[in-house]
């Protein structure tokens, strides 16, 4: 669990993973030591698991983004699972959801044009035999908040 100065480190971190510890610190009122061994502590129990960098999507040549949902036939866990592989290891693909209702995955993507998620799409996804249905939605905006709220679990906030 998380207390309350965990939940303000990984705050800090979340607006900017590349703080230095001083400035981690500085921010949430600690000792650089402190700082630095509950940081290590975090990494360790897994909690951080590793720092990513954006990129700007237009700017590398993919600025159309799209999700694509599939549903499988058979949707057995042999089926599913391939292409969970074969889909996650796709160039164009940004992130790879398993979900459950009417779809079996929504598929995030970023392409250079439209020609090339139509070529994505029917190409490659509709050739596999597993496929039983797509549906694509081109994004016009992707807005994300990187930074996941942290709070103390109820049970450390009785406990305070």
């Amino acid at each position: 669990m998380l207390d309350e100065l965990d939940a303000a480190i990984l705050r800090e971190l979340q607006s900017d993973a590349r703080k230095t510890n001083r400035d981690v610190a500085a921010a949430v009122g600690v000792s650089p030591t402190t700082a630095l061994d509950r940081t290590r502590a975090l990494r360790q129990r897994g909690v951080i698991r590793g720092a990513a960098l954006e990129l700007d999507l237009a700017k590398i040549g993919r600025p159309v983004q799209a999700l694509i949902a599939v549903r499988i036939h058979p949707p057995s866990r042999r089926h599913i699972e391939a292409f969970r592989d074969w889909v996650s290891a796709q160039p164009e693909v940004l992130g790879v959801f398993v979900v459950s209702g009417d779809d079996d995955f929504v598929i995030h993507v970023a392409v250079p044009d439209n020609d090339h998620l139509y070529a994505f799409v029917i190409d490659r996804l509709t050739e596999r035999a597993e496929i039983a249905n797509v549906r694509t939605t081109v994004v016009y905006e992707h807005l994300q908040n990187r930074a996941v709220g942290v709070a103390r679990t109820s049970s450390e906030a009785r406990a305070s």
